[in-house]
Protein backbone atom coordinates (compact mmCIF):
# COMPACT_ATOMS: atom_id res chain seq x y z
CA UNK A 1 0.00 0.00 0.00
CA UNK A 2 1.70 3.38 -1.14
CA UNK A 3 2.96 5.34 1.69
CA UNK A 4 0.19 8.44 1.20
CA UNK A 5 -2.81 5.92 1.93
CA UNK A 6 -1.26 4.05 4.79
CA UNK A 7 -0.69 7.60 6.67
CA UNK A 8 -4.14 8.73 5.40
CA UNK A 9 -6.01 5.47 7.16
CA UNK A 10 -3.36 5.76 10.29
CA UNK A 11 -5.03 9.02 11.03
CA UNK A 12 -8.86 8.79 9.71
CA UNK A 13 -11.44 8.15 11.92
CA UNK A 14 -10.94 4.83 12.08
CA UNK A 15 -7.40 5.20 13.21
CA UNK A 16 -8.53 2.87 16.19
CA UNK A 17 -9.67 0.17 14.26
CA UNK A 18 -7.22 -0.15 11.39
CA UNK A 19 -4.42 -0.39 14.45
CA UNK A 20 -6.26 -3.16 15.90
CA UNK A 21 -5.89 -4.40 13.03
CA UNK A 22 -2.42 -4.30 12.18
CA UNK A 23 -1.98 -5.49 15.58
CA UNK A 24 -3.95 -8.35 15.04
CA UNK A 25 -3.07 -9.05 11.53
CA UNK A 26 0.64 -7.35 11.03
CA UNK A 27 0.16 -5.62 8.34
CA UNK A 28 -1.96 -2.36 7.13
CA UNK A 29 -5.73 -3.28 5.18
CA UNK A 30 -6.51 -1.84 2.42
CA UNK A 31 -10.15 -1.95 1.89
CA UNK A 32 -11.52 -1.60 5.46
CA UNK A 33 -14.94 -2.70 4.76
CA UNK A 34 -14.13 -6.30 4.08
CA UNK A 35 -12.71 -6.67 7.33
CA UNK A 36 -15.95 -5.18 9.03
CA UNK A 37 -17.76 -7.14 7.11
CA UNK A 38 -15.49 -10.29 7.94
CA UNK A 39 -16.31 -9.71 11.70
CA UNK A 40 -20.39 -8.74 11.37
CA UNK A 41 -22.03 -11.77 12.14
CA UNK A 42 -25.73 -12.33 10.90
CA UNK A 43 -27.34 -11.20 14.31
CA UNK A 44 -26.50 -7.72 13.58
CA UNK A 45 -26.20 -7.62 9.75
CA UNK A 46 -29.51 -5.63 7.87
CA UNK A 47 -31.25 -6.69 4.75
CA UNK A 48 -28.90 -5.83 1.67
CA UNK A 49 -31.06 -7.05 -1.71
CA UNK A 50 -35.01 -7.87 -1.93
CA UNK A 51 -33.75 -11.60 -2.07
CA UNK A 52 -33.04 -11.51 0.94
CA UNK A 53 -29.32 -11.14 1.27
CA UNK A 54 -27.62 -9.62 3.98
CA UNK A 55 -24.47 -7.59 4.96
CA UNK A 56 -23.23 -10.41 7.35
CA UNK A 57 -19.85 -12.45 7.23
CA UNK A 58 -21.60 -15.15 5.43
CA UNK A 59 -20.37 -14.95 2.27
CA UNK A 60 -16.73 -14.41 3.26
CA UNK A 61 -16.97 -16.65 5.26
CA UNK A 62 -17.80 -18.95 2.09
CA UNK A 63 -15.13 -18.38 -0.08
CA UNK A 64 -12.32 -18.34 3.09
CA UNK A 65 -13.46 -21.71 4.01
CA UNK A 66 -12.21 -22.87 0.14
CA UNK A 67 -8.89 -20.23 -0.20
CA UNK A 68 -7.82 -22.00 3.39
CA UNK A 69 -8.44 -25.68 2.75
CA UNK A 70 -6.78 -25.14 -0.77
CA UNK A 71 -3.51 -23.59 0.91
CA UNK A 72 -3.68 -26.72 4.17
CA UNK A 73 -4.12 -29.09 1.32
CA UNK A 74 -1.02 -27.72 -0.32
CA UNK A 75 1.40 -27.48 2.88
CA UNK A 76 0.38 -31.46 3.60
CA UNK A 77 0.74 -32.57 -0.05
CA UNK A 78 4.03 -31.12 0.07
CA UNK A 79 5.09 -32.35 3.85
CA UNK A 80 3.64 -35.70 3.41
CA UNK A 81 5.62 -36.39 0.07
CA UNK A 82 4.53 -40.33 0.83
CA UNK A 83 0.99 -40.17 2.64
CA UNK A 84 -1.88 -40.94 0.95
CA UNK A 85 -5.09 -39.16 -0.08
CA UNK A 86 -7.29 -40.33 3.39
CA UNK A 87 -4.18 -39.20 5.20
CA UNK A 88 -3.89 -36.10 3.64
CA UNK A 89 -7.65 -35.83 4.16
CA UNK A 90 -8.06 -36.69 7.71
CA UNK A 91 -5.05 -34.05 8.65
CA UNK A 92 -6.78 -31.17 6.48
CA UNK A 93 -10.07 -31.82 8.23
CA UNK A 94 -8.19 -31.44 11.72
CA UNK A 95 -6.49 -28.72 10.50
CA UNK A 96 -9.28 -26.70 9.34
CA UNK A 97 -12.56 -28.16 12.15
CA UNK A 98 -14.10 -26.03 13.62
CA UNK A 99 -13.01 -26.45 16.66
CA UNK A 100 -9.47 -25.57 16.26
CA UNK A 101 -10.21 -22.68 14.15
CA UNK A 102 -12.36 -21.67 17.51
CA UNK A 103 -8.41 -22.19 19.30
CA UNK A 104 -7.30 -20.38 17.00
CA UNK A 105 -9.36 -17.68 16.78
CA UNK A 106 -8.95 -16.80 20.61
CA UNK A 107 -5.11 -16.98 20.42
CA UNK A 108 -5.21 -14.17 17.81
CA UNK A 109 -7.62 -12.09 19.46
CA UNK A 110 -10.43 -12.37 16.78
CA UNK A 111 -12.86 -13.24 19.34
CA UNK A 112 -12.82 -9.06 20.52
CA UNK A 113 -13.14 -7.92 16.91
CA UNK A 114 -16.45 -9.81 16.32
CA UNK A 115 -19.89 -7.99 15.80
CA UNK A 116 -22.90 -9.80 17.09
CA UNK A 117 -26.08 -9.46 19.16
CA UNK A 118 -25.76 -10.92 22.45
CA UNK A 119 -29.25 -10.74 22.95
CA UNK A 120 -29.49 -13.52 20.33
CA UNK A 121 -26.39 -15.51 21.23
CA UNK A 122 -24.93 -16.43 24.48
CA UNK A 123 -20.82 -16.12 23.60
CA UNK A 124 -19.31 -18.37 25.59
CA UNK A 125 -16.31 -20.75 25.10
CA UNK A 126 -18.50 -23.19 23.95
CA UNK A 127 -20.25 -21.34 21.57
CA UNK A 128 -20.56 -23.40 18.13
CA UNK A 129 -19.38 -22.02 14.73
CA UNK A 130 -18.83 -17.92 15.40
CA UNK A 131 -15.71 -17.66 16.39
CA UNK A 132 -14.45 -20.48 13.28
CA UNK A 133 -16.62 -18.55 11.01
CA UNK A 134 -15.20 -15.30 11.09
CA UNK A 135 -11.69 -16.96 11.49
CA UNK A 136 -12.58 -18.23 7.29
CA UNK A 137 -14.40 -14.78 6.64
CA UNK A 138 -11.61 -12.99 7.80
CA UNK A 139 -9.31 -15.18 5.18
CA UNK A 140 -11.85 -14.18 2.62
CA UNK A 141 -11.36 -10.44 3.58
CA UNK A 142 -7.42 -10.90 3.14
CA UNK A 143 -7.78 -12.98 -0.18
CA UNK A 144 -10.16 -10.18 -1.60
CA UNK A 145 -7.84 -7.10 -0.36
CA UNK A 146 -4.26 -8.48 -0.83
CA UNK A 147 -4.84 -11.58 -3.44
CA UNK A 148 -3.86 -15.64 -3.10
CA UNK A 149 -0.03 -15.41 -2.74
CA UNK A 150 -0.37 -12.74 0.05
CA UNK A 151 -2.98 -14.74 1.63
CA UNK A 152 -1.23 -17.69 1.48
CA UNK A 153 1.94 -16.66 2.90
CA UNK A 154 -0.16 -14.84 5.82
CA UNK A 155 -1.68 -18.12 6.57
CA UNK A 156 1.25 -20.50 6.80
CA UNK A 157 3.97 -17.44 8.59
CA UNK A 158 0.96 -16.10 10.85
CA UNK A 159 -0.95 -18.73 11.26
CA UNK A 160 0.16 -22.25 10.39
CA UNK A 161 3.79 -21.71 11.79
CA UNK A 162 3.23 -20.45 14.93
CA UNK A 163 0.21 -21.73 16.29
CA UNK A 164 -0.32 -24.85 14.48
CA UNK A 165 1.56 -27.93 16.07
CA UNK A 166 0.87 -30.10 12.69
CA UNK A 167 2.84 -33.14 14.67
CA UNK A 168 0.39 -33.06 17.81
CA UNK A 169 -2.36 -33.20 15.61
CA UNK A 170 -1.32 -36.22 13.78
CA UNK A 171 -1.31 -38.00 16.92
CA UNK A 172 -4.84 -36.10 18.44
CA UNK A 173 -8.16 -38.01 17.52
CA UNK A 174 -10.70 -35.88 16.25
CA UNK A 175 -13.15 -38.56 15.55
CA UNK A 176 -16.77 -36.82 15.50
CA UNK A 177 -18.86 -38.94 13.88
CA UNK A 178 -17.96 -41.60 16.32
CA UNK A 179 -18.55 -38.56 19.74
CA UNK A 180 -22.16 -38.53 17.78
CA UNK A 181 -22.99 -41.31 17.65
CA UNK A 182 -22.09 -42.44 21.02
CA UNK A 183 -24.06 -39.05 22.18
CA UNK A 184 -27.05 -40.29 20.80
CA UNK A 185 -26.51 -43.49 21.89
CA UNK A 186 -26.38 -42.52 25.76
CA UNK A 187 -29.47 -39.80 25.23
CA UNK A 188 -31.41 -42.58 23.24
CA UNK A 189 -32.18 -40.71 20.00
CA UNK A 190 -31.03 -41.94 16.61
CA UNK A 191 -28.72 -40.90 14.17
CA UNK A 192 -27.79 -41.32 10.06
CA UNK A 193 -26.10 -39.39 7.72
CA UNK A 194 -27.90 -39.27 4.56
CA UNK A 195 -26.72 -37.91 1.14
CA UNK A 196 -28.46 -35.37 -0.35
CA UNK A 197 -29.07 -33.23 -3.66
CA UNK A 198 -25.70 -31.81 -4.78
CA UNK A 199 -26.25 -27.93 -4.86
CA UNK A 200 -23.24 -27.77 -7.45
CA UNK A 201 -25.07 -30.04 -9.75
CA UNK A 202 -24.83 -33.52 -10.64
CA UNK A 203 -21.32 -33.20 -12.81
CA UNK A 204 -19.52 -31.72 -9.60
CA UNK A 205 -18.12 -35.16 -7.54
CA UNK A 206 -19.21 -33.16 -4.43
CA UNK A 207 -20.77 -35.05 -2.12
CA UNK A 208 -23.26 -33.13 0.41
CA UNK A 209 -24.50 -34.95 3.93
CA UNK A 210 -26.60 -34.29 6.69
CA UNK A 211 -26.62 -35.68 9.76
CA UNK A 212 -30.17 -36.00 11.21
CA UNK A 213 -30.68 -36.71 14.77
CA UNK A 214 -34.44 -38.24 15.01
CA UNK A 215 -35.05 -37.17 11.69
CA UNK A 216 -33.49 -33.39 11.86
CA UNK A 217 -30.48 -32.00 10.20
CA UNK A 218 -28.26 -30.72 12.83
CA UNK A 219 -25.32 -30.71 10.48
CA UNK A 220 -24.45 -30.55 6.91
CA UNK A 221 -21.17 -31.62 5.46
CA UNK A 222 -19.57 -31.20 2.03
CA UNK A 223 -16.50 -32.74 0.35
CA UNK A 224 -15.08 -34.42 -2.29
CA UNK A 225 -15.15 -37.79 -0.02
CA UNK A 226 -18.05 -38.95 0.97
CA UNK A 227 -16.96 -40.06 4.10
CA UNK A 228 -15.05 -36.37 4.56
CA UNK A 229 -18.52 -34.86 4.02
CA UNK A 230 -19.73 -37.37 6.89
CA UNK A 231 -17.24 -36.18 9.15
CA UNK A 232 -17.67 -32.68 8.59
CA UNK A 233 -21.56 -33.22 9.20
CA UNK A 234 -20.86 -34.97 12.50
CA UNK A 235 -18.83 -32.26 13.48
CA UNK A 236 -21.42 -29.48 12.74
CA UNK A 237 -23.52 -31.46 14.77
CA UNK A 238 -21.41 -31.68 17.84
CA UNK A 239 -20.99 -28.06 17.97
CA UNK A 240 -24.46 -27.49 18.12
CA UNK A 241 -25.13 -30.39 20.51
CA UNK A 242 -22.10 -28.37 22.38
CA UNK A 243 -20.35 -32.22 22.78
CA UNK A 244 -17.16 -31.18 21.21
Amino acid sequence: MPIASTYKLYFSSDRHYVRSLKNLLGFVPGNLYLYHLAFRHKSVATSIHKAGAKNSNERLEFLGDAILGSVVAELLFKKYPYRGEGFLTEMRSKIVSRSHLNQLSRKLGIDEMIKYDSRMIHFSSKQGSLLGDAFEALIGAIFLDKGYEFTRNFIIKRIIRPHVDIQLLEQTETNFKSRLIEWCQQTGKEVVFVQSDNDEGDSAKMFTVDALINGEVYGTGKDYNKKSAEKLAAEKACEVLSVI
